[in-house]
């Protein structure tokens, strides 16, 4: 009855919507209606309940949709074949970014907030489980606690298996393994890269699950009981992902002065639409911190092994043949994210590469086994990655027109602003409403500008040749020393930010001169602020690649823990942590003894026990004492993951606030000022330093002569 009363409905509103997208007006009537449909739809966002947030995506479609609509059938008209190629361009980019719009809103359409599955009381009855942990060319100090993070997981000793695959074959990998009492898996060859790596361990082991973690990921203790349960429940279940969860800053976070108020760039995809996924079986496997049943990978021939990523490409092929997806949206387990500019870009040209070798080799539109919503959600994905030509398209469309004089949208300003204001804002609107506490809105543009101008030519050269490329490991756990401003990464940008500044001065000049120039100024105001716009999101790319210095080895969280200080007077004194890492921690001070008496060593005091750590005073003043660790043994080391990283809620913070467009735009315009600031005050200090370095020399040449 429900599914009739749907199509009836349908049938009745489609020509509706019909009329509402081709139904042409002149500017004034559509002022008119943009404003109307803004009112309602603003009215609208009183409710919170999905079922609005539902029917205000429809609109936001519609209005996106009429706008596209004119485009289409009223603005291309060209006087010159070089006006042609350019308008056409940007009216394929704004159609890339409108079927991205609706692929994104069906993706999206009912997120699914999953729930654990709980394990039965029967521990007989708990599958037995293969931990994997990648590595190649890592360090053992970014290694050694995701290993020993793995010890701590609570599940029954004969029925878990860890296992440090070695793909570099380095000797204290092996020694350290055997130490700790883990397995240690090498090969002979590297071929094909991480997932050749899993599909030999795979030969070598025999649990009837698989747990994945990269070298850099550290779990909690409880990620397999939160995540075992949902494979004894569902027989068909072959995969459960978790959210790659961050506890030290990506460069965002890092370079920019508000980045640490933001969502991360990868909140999105783990929040919503891994959720959105999740309601349609679609979940991507993410390459780390899941589960999946050795049964499902080995009907599909192991690991994918066709593209560089190998992990979204052996989800789609589980898919295929029927088996289940899941994703667990609680963060069960925490990595370092990468630490400078120029690596983040590798790392995601791997991944555009990799979405854009599926699309072809293994596109999901095509082939058996998928339903329509799989398909789109991965269709969605992989286009997703496409967005650097259209993006470049829509920074540089005002310089046709700025700098010379073409004119690539054949309309009066009063109307392209009349069908556009209205599109603009609704998805503004409906994505702060729907995405807010996951990205803040324009944010999105300057994730898409830093990798824009990198991600051209890998994904139309895949696109051509989809067997080009090879997989690349993403260096983590590095120091920076000194901060720098990274020019080879921005010198596209910086071209364009030059050519953009041009363009702006050069149309206000025209606009006071119109008279003299003979040119309409609602023309040049369109495409001034369009220059302005970009120019803004452009400068906060650019701020990005202002590297500031990384020198702490070890991220100190938040942990409240009671110790024990022991003086080398043999006093002690109890107090608790502030924060803690796995390289030092910060305590509160309870007197004045330490200012007299060296601090030998402190006593954690846990529940399954004390740890007693050797320490060096770094620091202290009236509230605080910072303390460097000693080295410690590895069973001490242990103990010391469990209570720092290997906590149940280690990663489970409270969410950020929900957007608000105009205070996030405040936020970007504000970086952009502060990169100018920061950089005429790094000019300054060292004009200062060379003016000391020079009146120190004259001393010295002063000296020497008398």
């Amino acid at each position: 009855m429900k599914k009739a009363l749907f199509y009836l409905l349908l049938l009745v509103l489609a020509p509706i919507a019909v009329l509402i997208i081709i139904t042409p007006m002149d500017s004034q009537k559509q002022y008119i209606f943009g404003l109307i449909s803004i009112g309602a739809l603003m009215l609208l966002g009183f409710s919170k309940h999905h079922r609005v947030s539902v029917i205000m995506m429809i609109v936001a479609v519609l209005m996106s949709t009429r706008y596209i609509w004119f485009r289409a059938t009223q603005t291309l008209h060209f006087n010159s074949e070089i006006e042609a190629i350019l308008g056409i361009g940007l009216f394929l980019a704004e159609l890339y970014i409108w079927i991205t719009i609706i692929l994104s809103y069906l993706q999206n359409l009912f997120p699914l907030q999953r729930k654990i599955v709980p394990l039965p009381d029967d521990m007989a009855q708990w599958p037995t489980v293969d931990i994997y942990i990648p590595s190649y060319n890592e360090s053992l100090d970014v290694v050694r606690d995701t290993v020993l993070a793995a010890q701590c997981l609570d599940y029954p000793a004969d029925k878990l298996k860890i296992y440090l695959l070695d793909d570099g074959k380095r000797n204290e990998f092996a020694v350290f393994a055997a130490n700790v009492g883990v397995g240690y898996i090498t090969r002979n060859d590297n071929s094909h890269a991480k997932a050749g790596n899993l599909n030999h361990a795979m030969k070598l082991t025999k649990g009837e699950l698989i747990c994945v973690f990269d070298c850099d990921h550290v779990a909690t203790r409880i990620f397999l009981q939160a995540t075992v349960g949902a494979f004894l429940q569902d027989p068909r279940l072959a995969l459960m992902q978790t959210p790659h969860y961050f506890y030290s800053p990506d460069p965002f976070e890092r370079n920019l002065s508000a980045g640490r108020d933001i969502p991360n760039e990868g909140q999105l995809f783990y929040g919503q639409i891994q959720r959105g996924n999740d309601n349609w079986n679609a979940t991507f496997f993410c390459g780390s911190c899941a589960v999946i049943r050795r049964s499902a990978l080995e009907e599909i021939g192991g690991f994918a092994v066709e593209t560089v990523t190998e992990d979204a490409h052996t989800a789609l092929k589980m898919q295929r043949l029927g088996w289940k997806s899941a994703y667990l949206d609680i963060p069960l387990a925490a990595g370092l994210a990468t630490e400078r500019l120029v690596v983040h870009v590798i790392q995601r040209t791997r991944w555009a590469r990799g979405m854009t070798q599926i699309l072809r080799v293994d596109n999901p539109l095509l082939g058996r086994g998928l339903k329509w919503q799989q398909r789109l959600c991965y269709l969605n994905a992989m286009l997703s990655f496409q967005f650097a030509l259209p993006r470049v398209a829509f920074l540089t469309a005002p310089l046709a027109y700025l700098l010379f004089n073409l004119n690539i949208i054949h309309s009066s300003a009063s109307l392209i602003f009349a069908y556009m204001l209205p599109h603009l804002f609704l998805c503004i609107y409906v994505n702060s409403r729907v995405n807010g506490r996951f990205r803040y809105s324009f944010w999105g543009e300057i994730y898409d500008l830093v990798l824009a101008f990198h991600l051209v030519l890998p994904t139309v050269i895949t696109l051509i040749f989809p067997k080009r490329g090879k997989f690349n490991v993403t260096d983590k756990g590095a120091l920076l020393d000194v901060g720098y401003f990274d020019f080879s990464i921005v010198r596209p940008h910086l071209i364009i930010a030059v050519l953009l500044a041009a363009g702006v001065v050069a149309g206000i000049v025209r606009a006071v001169g119109h008279d003299y120039f003979g040119v309409d100024p609602m023309v040049i105001a369109l495409n001034v602020g369009w220059g302005v716009y970009s120019l803004i999101f452009l400068l906060a790319a650019i701020a990005v690649a202002r590297e500031t210095r990384q020198t702490r080895k070890t991220i100190r969280i938040d942990a409240t823990v009671p110790v024990v200080i022991h003086y080398a007077s043999g006093i002690s004194s109890r107090s608790h942590t502030l924060d803690l890492s796995m390289g030092g921690c910060r305590i509160a001070v309870v007197d004045d003894r330490h200012l007299n008496d060296e601090i030998e060593e402190i006593e954690l005091q846990l529940q399954s026990g004390a740890i007693s750590i050797p320490v060096s005073v770094i620091a202290h003043d009236e509230q605080y004492i910072r303390l460097m660790f000693d080295e410690i043994p590895l069973d001490r080391r242990r103990e010391l993951v469990r209570v720092v990283l290997a906590r149940a809620d280690a990663w489970i913070n409270p969410p950020k606030a929900q957007d608000n467009p105009f205070r996030s735009l405040f936020i970007i315009i504000r970086s952009v000022f502060d990169l100018f600031w920061l950089t005429w005050k790094d000019r300054r200090e060292k004009r200062r330093h060379r003016h000391d370095d020079a009146r120190r020399g004259n001393n010295v040449n002063e000296d020497t002569a008398v």
